[in-house]
């Protein structure tokens, strides 16, 4: 361990320097949640400018998720070949390019096509910004680290609820600045990526070994460097690193754990409030207007901002499943009294709105950064990025069969019907996280992945 030692530098532990890595990757947390939600109000004016079916809705809702399924593809591989940080800063070139072109086209194609690649770099950034914090953070707070990336997302998703009501004043054409806005912050997360470090996992891996002790002894302090220098390289040294390896006993279920809770995330149905909240309110619960029923939109945004901040801070203390457990619980509840709600005539919208509300809280306290957290902590080192990508497509290819089958389904069944099948997914999360998640509270990465390795 002295050659990787400069007894020239002997850099200091710094938790400011853990904390602006983290910021600055969650950056992308900020742009994923403004793009993901931003649809939400211009939505309403897209619909009625290029006189949108309801296949058409979908397809314009969803377009920006289709990318994130081959984003998510390729993070994993291309983050393991060339590091975390430069792909990170290819997405915030992507992000920057979207947010113009989405705001110039005048047909649909268009539209869909500048989306898809936003789609993109949010699926490359879904993956890397959690799985870069995770192998940056010290594991006491690792949780509230990787947690960062999901306030950022929640802020992004209030930033664009506030956007759009604002700009709803405007007129019809304001969809237009909606979407072009979102090419400032793409500007500030390209340059800052430029002014923190490569994670010491990868690094290691990479054989700059030197550089990945400075790293770990900025966080860690030289002493704690040292031994998880050591639990990094002994890990490494028993991996083979290839994606065969998920397949084998033990990580078999780390696999499916990921890939599971990936996909209950989202068919728990929070996104139809997050894309079609406008279309909601507007259209289910009375003749409001395009800003009235965008300004709901706010309200869903700042509980999902404050409730995140709650899980920011106890998810270290709480623990994972527990948050988890609540969450779905949560969910399911409001999702039934929504089903009730929606069936009464005349529909009762104040106690439907609340149910919306709580509905948001239940999410964001726990299956919002929960899923997150334990999808970036369960894999190991050497193949994390094609497995949080493997779980991250699954994540995404949920969220976008939801999308494109909500206005479908509210059709097809009433939207009654259609929130009584959200909340049965909602129970089903629960028992899944009570029975087979294990608890990663407190653990170190290498501790995580013994806990899959065969017991003989």
């Amino acid at each position: 361990m002295a050659d990787l030692i400069d007894t020239n530098v002997a850099p200091k532990t710094s938790t400011v320097f853990v904390y602006l890595a983290s910021v600055v990757a969650a950056v992308s947390g900020l742009l994923f949640g403004f793009d993901i939600a931003v649809i939400n109000g211009a939505i309403v004016f897209l619909r009625q400018q290029f006189a949108l079916s309801d296949f058409q809705t979908e397809l314009a809702a969803s377009s920006l998720l289709v990318g994130c399924i081959p984003g998510a593809m390729l993070a994993g591989y291309l983050s393991d070949r060339f590091g975390r940080r430069r792909i990170l800063i290819f997405s915030a070139v992507l992000f920057a390019g979207s947010a113009v072109g989405a705001s110039l086209p005048k047909t649909l194609a268009l539209f869909a096509v500048a989306r898809f690649a936003g789609g993109v770099a949010i699926g490359v950034a879904s993956v890397l910004a959690p799985l870069y914090i995770a192998e940056v953070s010290p594991p006491k707070i690792r949780g509230r680290l990787v947690s960062l990336n999901q306030m950022a997302i929640v802020s992004g998703i209030l930033l664009a609820y506030l956007v759009n009501w604002l700009l709803s004043f405007l007129g019809p054409n304001s969809w237009r600045l909606m979407f072009a806005t979102a090419a400032i912050p793409s500007v500030f997360f390209f340059v800052a990526l430029f002014f923190v470090p490569e994670s010491p996992r990868w690094l290691t891996k990479a054989g700059r070994e030197k550089e990945a002790f400075a790293v770990l002894t900025r966080v860690l302090g030289q002493a704690e460097a040292e031994l998880e220098m050591a639990e990094i390289r002994e890990t490494i040294a028993a991996e083979s690193g290839s994606l065969a390896q998920l397949f084998q006993p033990g990580l078999r279920k780390a696999l499916l754990i990921g890939v599971v809770l990936a996909i209950l995330q989202q068919v728990t149905g929070i996104n139809t409030v997050l894309f079609y909240g406008a279309i909601i309110f507007k259209e289910q619960l009375g003749n409001h207007s395009n800003s009235s029923a965008i300004a709901a939109n706010v309200l869903v945004g700042l509980v999902n901002c404050l409730s995140t901040i709650i899980a920011l801070w106890i998810i270290d203390k709480v623990g994972r499943k527990a948050l988890l457990m609540f969450s779905a619980a949560g969910m399911a509840i409001c999702q039934i009294g929504m089903a009730i709600g929606f069936s009464m005539r005349p529909i009762p919208g104040t106690p439907i709105f609340a149910l919306i509300l709580l509905c948001a809280f239940s999410f964001a306290v726990g299956l919002g950064p929960g899923v997150w957290v334990v999808m970036a902590e369960i894999y190991p080192t050497r193949i994390r990025g094609r497995a949080m990508s493997i779980a991250t497509v699954s994540l995404w290819v949920a969220c976008v069969a939801l999308t494109m089958t909500f206005l479908s389904l509210v059709r097809a069944l009433g939207i009654s019907g259609t929130f009584l099948i959200y909340a049965s997914m909602g129970v089903t999360m629960f028992l899944f996280v009570w029975l087979i998640t294990p608890e990663t509270k407190g653990k170190t990465l290498e501790q995580i992945e013994a806990l899959w390795k065969p017991h003989r």
